[in-house]
């Protein structure tokens, strides 16, 4: 911390006395301010009250030159209070800024019990011989009363969760098939070599999928007045807008076909087609296993045109793995969520512009790519 200290003088001009009382003026460096302002954002951030109180003080009264008074009025404080503040500052700088622990009761569960619960808590209700697999505060309670004798109240058990790094989250399916050694081969050894390839030929690589996006629209949360809860109309069709889609790694560029119908081998290598029509280098391409995508007519198209695509099929059971379905899920954001689309037409014109924006915006589509970009080990500059 660096300051500046300004000693001057103010003479009684009526009595000229020597005596004089001398006035201390504080100017603290760039460098000091810019770290205080720093920490007070971070203060915002962690919701601390006494320390975004104790930093706005310091700052009105260092930086800002407020008088003791209008402070100690503005905030209810005592002068002695702010010389404290300043005082302990000036001798310990950013380390008088912390509070310690103020006491309170002990905790009731010790750090070894704690652990004990987090591992019981991860095992899940089944294991720990409940009837459900949903673990709940009330059940939670018990356990915490069951194993270690210790009775709390169900609304502190959330506090507790929470301190513990649990929160209350929906649960996922997750395939029974899936393998963990393709998976892991796919990210450490398959795909650092279709990058290198890529690089060497300049080609580009695409990540492809197909989405069906419902006329019945779809729901989302928003905020609205308590007691009220949103009513999105819907017609009921069930009639869909099916999309080919593709994003290329290196740019962020995406190519996508809207079609009518079913997908199929015959749509899939049409939307191939425009692609290839649409560039003039190598094509690495990366899809799942959907039939269209592995049968025998799309197997044919592909050796056709093997000069100017090379596939890579995913390992099984793996959409995680395929960047474009958060594309999917941001077009939702933006096309369907919460809307009505009385007619078919005004469906596909609002999934349109939404997928046109994005073509438009490949540093958002580039933002997709985070899980290649870290695991990889590859520094490229697109994916940062």
């Amino acid at each position: 911390m660096s300051t500046r200290v300004y000693l001057s003088k103010h003479t009684d001009q009526t009595t000229q006395q020597e005596d004089t009382p001398v006035c201390l003026r504080i100017q603290l460096s760039r460098a000091t301010v810019k770290d205080l302002h720093r920490r007070l954002q971070y203060a915002y951030q962690r919701d601390d009250v006494r320390l975004v109180r104790r930093l706005t003080v310091l700052l009105d009264l260092l930086v800002h030159q407020v008088p003791i008074a209008v402070l100690c009025e503005r905030w209810g404080l005592s002068p002695s209070c702010l010389y404290d503040w300043q005082k302990a500052f000036m001798l310990r700088g950013m380390d008088s800024l912390s509070y310690r622990h103020s006491g309170g009761r002990p905790a009731k569960l010790t750090p070894r019990q704690k652990k004990r619960l987090v591992e019981l808590i991860e095992a899940g209700p089944l294991v720990v011989g409940c009837e459900t697999a949903c673990w709940n505060s009330v059940l939670i309670r018990v356990l915490i009363w069951r194993e270690f004798g210790v009775l709390y109240n169900r609304h502190y058990v959330c506090t507790l969760l929470h301190n513990l790094g649990f929160s209350f989250q929906r649960a996922r399916f997750v395939s029974d098939h899936l393998d963990a050694a393709k998976r892991l081969a796919w990210m450490a050894e398959k795909w650092p070599a279709i990058v290198q390839a890529a690089k060497r030929c300049k080609g580009l690589i695409l990540f492809e999928d197909e989405a069906s996006f419902a006329q019945w629209g779809s729901l989302s949360y928003t905020w609205t007045r308590r007691g009220h809860q949103p009513e999105v109309p819907t017609s009921g069709k069930r009639k869909g807008y099916k999309v080919f889609g593709a994003i290329e790694y290196f740019s962020g560029r995406l190519f996508y076909q809207g079609i009518d119908g079913r997908f199929n081998s015959e749509q899939y290598q049409a939307f191939l087609q425009s692609i290839m029509d649409q560039t003039t280098v190598h094509l690495f391409l990366i899809h799942d296993g959907a039939r269209y995508h592995t049968s025998a007519s799309t197997q044919a198209f592909l050796m056709a045109h093997r000069a100017r695509i090379t596939e890579h099929p995913l390992p099984s059971y793996s959409p995680d793995y395929n960047p474009i379905e958060y594309l999917w899920k941001k077009t939702k954001q933006r096309a369907t969520h919460n809307q009505y689309f009385k007619e078919f037409l005004a469906l596909t014109v609002s999934v349109d512009k939404a997928l046109a924006y994005f073509a438009t915006h490949p540093d958002t589509v580039l933002g997709l790519f985070g899980r290649y970009s870290e695991e990889s080990g590859l520094e490229l500059p697109q994916a940062a």
